[in-house]
């Protein structure tokens, strides 16, 4: 079952009309919303044949605050738990190898992430992705920056053929054609309903919270980005003007996660942190994540240096320190999806699911040995947890 980010009203529009197609507005895209009813915490609409539409009083009443608090309601595949998926860096970015690939296939998305892949991120209920590059066709390259990344707009559907449900836009790239090309990515992913967390037009917007409710729990998203930490190229959004919400100084972002922890079951960081090229992360790396998780993150994702980075937990909550690439250049390199199954008591399961990027192409590692020489790399740079032969990871205990 494909699932595409829309808002709520196109949603239960979709319900009532018993899971017919619904003609997107956004870019003429045509969205196939999922068979049968909608359902939600307790709550049903319609049935696809003509009957009456039955919601209880506190559900409806539910309903009705999350749609005018912006809440995105989605149906989970299971009824007794959320899986949360993850992944890290992706490149769009024109004129580079990986993209001159895509070009060579005739834009199949499916020829470069490989359709095991894609089946395996449209399995689960929120597919998060890091959206390093600017949907755009104006502004010019910032000078003195060695790469800079700007995509087409149109590319946005590719983000829909993923299965994502939400972007990072907190990151080192996202301003690399300056202020009207970030303004036009933020624009072009609203025309394509996928929610975003960590840049904005303003730094409200930088600040936004995004919420989800499935299976009655309500989770939090929000980013932020540590680098640039020596020069910056990257604008921090202020008052009146684009840009990131930056965590070098965490207080400003810690205010977000506090506010996120009062008004949800369940709090997301994705974070764009720590040093290129290596696999070891850094202490400042580890003391912004410990700071996330006092001030009330549930989870920590890390992404930046494109190279894996280990695990560990801090008070029983997870930090993944890096994702790594997972499509983002033509380099050899082992990626992964993060896989975290999550009920009303907190996290149920934390798996690992290694994919490798190799030739312009990321596939699932299927083959024994290579997995789990994938997942023993994983643990050697953990500290403090176990990873079995499946992939799921678990801390030690002491």
């Amino acid at each position: 079952m494909r699932r595409f980010a829309a808002p709520i009203l196109t949603v239960l529009i979709a319900a009532l009309l018993g899971g017919t197609a619904v003609q997107s507005q956004a870019a003429g895209i045509d969205t196939m919303m999922p068979k049968g009813p909608v359902t939600g915490s307790g709550y049903a609409v319609g049935n696809g044949f003509g009957g009456t539409a039955s919601v209880p009083a506190e559900d409806a009443a539910q309903l009705a605050r999350d749609e005018a608090d912006g809440v995105i309601r989605k149906e989970a595949h299971s009824a007794d738990k959320v899986t949360l998926s993850f992944i890290g860096d992706l490149g769009f970015g024109e004129g580079y190898a990986i993209m001159n690939y895509y070009h060579s296939t005739g834009d199949q998305l499916e020829k470069c992430i490989l359709p095991d892949v894609l089946a395996r991120m449209d399995a689960t209920d929120i597919m998060m992705v890091n959206n390093e590059y600017t949907y755009s066709n104006r502004g010019k390259p910032l000078s003195g920056k060695t790469y800079t990344f700007r995509t087409r707009p149109e590319t946005a559907a590719n983000l829909l053929k993923m299965s994502a449900d939400i972007v990072s836009v907190a990151n080192n790239h996202i301003y690399d054609y300056g202020e009207t090309a970030l303004i036009d990515t933020l624009d072009t992913l609203d025309q394509y309903g996928v929610p975003y967390v960590g840049a904005g037009r303003n730094l409200d917007e930088a600040k936004k919270i995004v919420y989800f409710r499935v299976n009655g729990i309500k989770i939090a998203y929000v980013s932020a980005t540590q680098v640039e930490r020596s020069y910056v190229f990257t604008k921090e959004a202020t008052a009146t003007s684009a840009g990131v919400l930056r965590t070098y100084d965490p207080a400003t972002f810690l205010e977000v996660i506090r506010e996120a922890d009062a008004n949800s079951d369940f709090v997301v960081v994705y974070v764009h942190w720590g040093t290129e090229g290596t696999n070891q992360f850094e202490a400042d790396q580890q003391s912004l994540g410990r700071q996330y998780i006092d001030a009330g993150a549930d989870l920590v994702m890390g992404d930046h240096p494109h190279r894996l980075q280990g695990i560990e937990y801090y008070k029983g909550v997870p930090i993944l320190y890096s994702l790594g690439n997972f499509w983002f250049n033509s380099s050899t390199l082992d990626t992964g999806i993060a896989e975290v199954d999550i009920t009303k008591d907190g996290i149920a399961e934390f798996r690992f699911v290694p994919c490798l990027q190799k030739g312009c192409r990321t596939s699932l590692v299927t083959d024994a040995g290579e997995k789990q020489r994938v997942l023993q790399f994983m643990q050697r740079i953990s500290v403090g947890v176990t990873i079995d032969e499946n992939g799921v990871v678990r801390p030690v205990q002491r």
